[in-house]
């Protein structure tokens, strides 16, 4: 797990019914938290900056992998777009070249 990175897209996971969605996502971080090997990075696109909020459950987990070293990271123009800045609990606002950088070194794992 060390050599990726997570591209989160959604506040859920699967495209499905949506609460069932939200479990799954945070049931998905709840297990990562747990692991001893951690992704390089976290990257949130699109809805999934709302992941990073009181919104979502997620958020608590996302914190705990952020507490572990992980960088969780925020699209800032994804962010800025959904009126979100004030709102994130967890991880740090970044760029899409930030995420691109991380691309070119890591494998990237897409959660949709």
């Amino acid at each position: 797990m060390s050599s990726k990175v997570i591209l989160l897209s959604s506040d859920r996971l699967g495209a499905g019914d949506a609460e069932l969605g939200r479990s799954l996502l945070e049931t998905f971080f709840v297990l990562l938290e747990q692991r001893d090997e951690k992704p390089a990075a976290i990257f949130c696109v699109n809805r999934g900056v709302f992941a990073l909020t009181d919104e979502s459950f997620a958020s608590i987990h996302l914190g705990k992998i952020a507490d572990a070293g992980v960088p969780v990271l925020a699209c800032k123009t994804c962010v800025d777009h959904y009126g979100l800045e004030d709102r994130l609990t967890t991880g740090e606002i970044s760029s899409m070249s930030a995420f691109l950088d991380l691309a070119a070194e890591h494998e990237v794992l897409t959660l949709a």
